[in-house]
């Protein structure tokens, strides 16, 4: 979706800055920027936003080949977003009647072929619309059918949908996950069964069949939860400028740890590396680094690259 960042209060008509936004896309970009090969399945409107949103996914070499278009007059999706008091933000959504919200199963199963290693998800697209939920749910069974390891980040938004409706989605939904990202708070989202704390909950997706949970904490780091136990490593320590888009690029540098091979302590390493780059600077996306970037973080505060 297309994203208009304003400097401060909108209704006092601060300036805005135009960008792209999406969990999904983020993720996208944030893989491959690190070297991997990575396509963004979704519908934009017939309009210039739309066509923004295309032209950054190219220029970021993510592919787009079954990207469609709607031509029954469906806008892309808008959101707007304002630094309200210090660091707080605040983010208002103009998704309803989008042309995301109308994505269906036939758009989506095209672009899950054999060869296909991860299908990334989240609890966002599933929340726009009817026909989106049954698109995301016919994505993870056929990437499970083909062998693909299946990632869903819960990422609630409670302004698109209730806890009540978001659990009757994303229950069946978790069930065909290898992998969960969520907060500690959205774990209970998941799980099938009231759940009196984490470790139960964590308890109950491993024992479904998930192979790895993944926590985030923010600024406490994360930690990865497999049969074999439970790993946690502490945030990168870095100043911080904007904190929306950093789950998005955790993920990112966890799913690349994943396929470049490495044990889950080193893809918790790296993710949180990459998260650190996106709260570092503005905007969701765009200060991702590339692979040869990841050691910059160890570098002395104020150090000079000549």
């Amino acid at each position: 979706m297309a994203a208009l960042r304003a400097t401060g209060p909108i209704r006092l008509g601060a300036p805005m800055e135009l960008s792209v936004a999406g969990a999904e896309a983020t993720v996208a970009i944030g893989l491959a920027r690190l070297g991997h090969r990575a396509e963004w399945v979704g519908r934009v409107g017939d309009d210039e936003f739309g066509a923004l949103v295309l032209r950054t996914l190219r220029a970021e070499q993510v592919g787009v080949a079954h990207v469609r278009v709607d031509r029954d007059g469906r806008p892309t999706g808008l959101l707007a977003r304002e630094q309200r008091i210090g660091d707080l933000v605040r983010v208002s959504y103009h998704r309803a009647g989008s042309a995301g919200s109308a994505l269906r199963p036939e758009e989506v199963l095209p672009a899950l072929r054999a060869g296909v290693r991860v299908l990334h998800l989240t609890g966002i697209t599933p929340a726009l619309a009817p026909p989106a939920a049954e698109a995301v749910l016919a994505a993870a069974r056929r990437a499970r059918e083909l062998g693909a390891t299946v990632c869903l980040d819960v990422n609630y938004r409670a302004r698109l949908w209730s806890t009540e409706r978001a659990r009757e989605v994303l229950v069946p939904l978790a069930r065909l996950a290898d992998l969960l990202v969520a907060s500690a708070e959205e774990l209970a989202l998941v799980c099938a069964e009231p759940v009196a704390d984490e470790p139960s909950a964590i308890a109950e997706l491993l024992a479904r069949g998930c192979r790895e949970v993944v926590v985030t904490r923010g600024g406490d780091g994360a930690s990865v939860s497999t049969a074999a136990g439970t790993v946690a490593v502490p945030a990168r320590r870095v100043p911080v400028v904007d904190v929306v888009g950093a789950g998005d690029a955790f993920v990112a540098g966890y799913l690349s740890g994943l396929l470049d091979g490495l044990a889950p302590a080193e893809r918790l390493h790296r993710a949180t590396l990459t998260g650190a780059f996106a709260v570092a600077g503005r905007g969701d996306w765009e200060h991702l680094p590339n692979r040869a970037e990841l050691a910059l973080l160890d570098q002395p505060a104020g150090t000079t690259l000549r």
